[in-house]
């Protein structure tokens, strides 16, 4: 696809529409005729923007897990594509997500994990219960026709799956069982509401969150990037991506005996017992869009958490999730290092290849490339971003690339 020379030079300061949908043709067309995006989707100020606007302001956005918060007053705290956030638990042992934001002057009120009796902000010592109401204002008896009712935390909405937490900043978003849809049931054998989270690293990495999204839904790298770890796993012939269901996700599903959360050769926890034939048959690997992966296996899953910082950082949240059975085992502290050991190596594989291809794509000599038969996700993951950031999303605009 030929494109302006000058786009890829300083596409956010020159007089070009990088939303013009011509620019994307080549993108639109059916996998084997396609082109990849242009590098300026992955580089652009502006081109980020217009995501957050789009994708990251509209959808439900994973952010963990409720066990993260077992307690009355437990509470974690980030910026989600520039939004602070807090969630917590309150008294009555519900999750809670508000804007982390005071409603006097705004200051941000609470950083990192922690447990807390009240809310109470940094600056000027406004107080918030654990429900988001504004329960001490010091010194404000002579501002007139001032009630603390009307300045509570403002909420966020959130959502829970099998005790996966989502945030959604629209509120007037659909219910978080029809983004979640077909993947209720495909998953359902895997009892994730009853299962622990054992680990949680955060893996700040230098490159645009669709890089390492593309990467992680195509087996095309994983020769090259992971010869030396999970290339040498003994699968099946059989492969399975869909894009034919019912909600706002695509999967990868390998046939394969064992478990994939270990390095070939080593032995670890029992089957999961609930699985039905083909989740003990094999491995799911959905993408829950735009940015959420879980990796649904024989004795366990785990799960990539995306944070978006811009159009060149992002941060990666990998977290280890076991059935509560395995995690009582009196071996659990010991097998368990098998598995950390597998996630630590193939994820520094991951993000490397991920910051390398950051830094070409950055080049102004860069160019859209095609695709292998062996990346049929990257296109549809392409597409349905383009449809939101072009506002394309219908019929007419899907069917160029059916």
């Amino acid at each position: 696809m030929a494109m302006p020379a000058q786009v890829y030079d300083a596409w956010d300061s020159i007089d070009v529409d990088i939303f013009d949908p011509k620019l994307y043709e080549a993108c639109r067309r059916p996998m084997a005729e396609a082109e990849t995006m242009p590098p300026w989707c992955y580089t652009s100020d502006a081109f980020y923007r217009r995501e957050v606007e789009t994708i990251f302001m509209k959808i439900w956005n994973f952010v963990g897990r409720t066990d993260q918060l077992p307690n009355p007053g437990d509470y974690t705290s980030f910026d989600f594509a520039g939004v602070p956030v807090v969630i917590l638990r309150n008294r009555a042992g519900e999750v809670r997500a508000f804007a982390n934001t005071c409603r006097h002057r705004g200051a941000q009120l609470l950083e990192g994990d922690g447990n807390c009796r009240a809310i109470q902000c940094p600056y000027h010592g406004w107080t918030y219960g654990l429900d988001g109401s504004l329960t001490g204002a010091p010194d404000m008896e002579e501002t007139k026709g001032f009630d603390r009712a009307d300045y509570g935390l403002i909420p966020v909405r959130l959502e829970t799956w099998a005790s996966f937490m989502f945030i959604n900043f629209d509120p007037d978003a659909g219910p978080l069982k029809d983004f979640i849809g077909d993947l209720d049931g495909m998953l359902t054998s895997h009892e994730m509401e009853d299962m622990v989270t054992t680990r949680r690293v955060v893996f700040p990495i230098d490159c645009n969150w669709k890089i390492f999204v593309e990467n992680a839904m195509e087996a095309y790298h994983i020769p090259m990037v992971h010869g030396g770890s999970i290339s040498k796993h003994k699968a099946k012939k059989k492969r399975e991506s869909s894009q034919a269901v019912d909600g706002e996700f695509v999967y990868l599903y390998t046939e394969q005996a064992g478990s994939r959360a270990l390095m070939p050769g080593d032995t670890g926890f029992p089957e999961i017992e609930t699985l039905d034939a083909k989740a003990g048959a094999g491995s799911y690997y959905p993408l829950i869009y735009p940015s959420t992966m879980f990796c649904c296996t024989s004795d366990c899953m785990w799960y990539l958490e995306v944070h978006p910082k811009g159009p060149h950082k992002m941060d990666l949240i990998h977290g280890a999730v076991f059935p509560k059975k395995t995690v009582e085992r009196d071996d659990f502290d010991e097998v368990v290092k098998k598995y950390y050991g597998r996630w630590d190596q193939t994820a520094m594989e991951d993000n490397t290849i991920s910051e390398i291809q950051q830094r070409g794509i950055n080049s102004p000599l860069a160019r859209p490339g095609r695709l292998s038969f062996m990346e049929p996700l990257v296109h549809t993951i392409d597409n349905w971003v383009l449809d939101r950031v072009l506002g394309e999303d219908t019929p007419a605009g899907r069917g160029i690339r059916e």
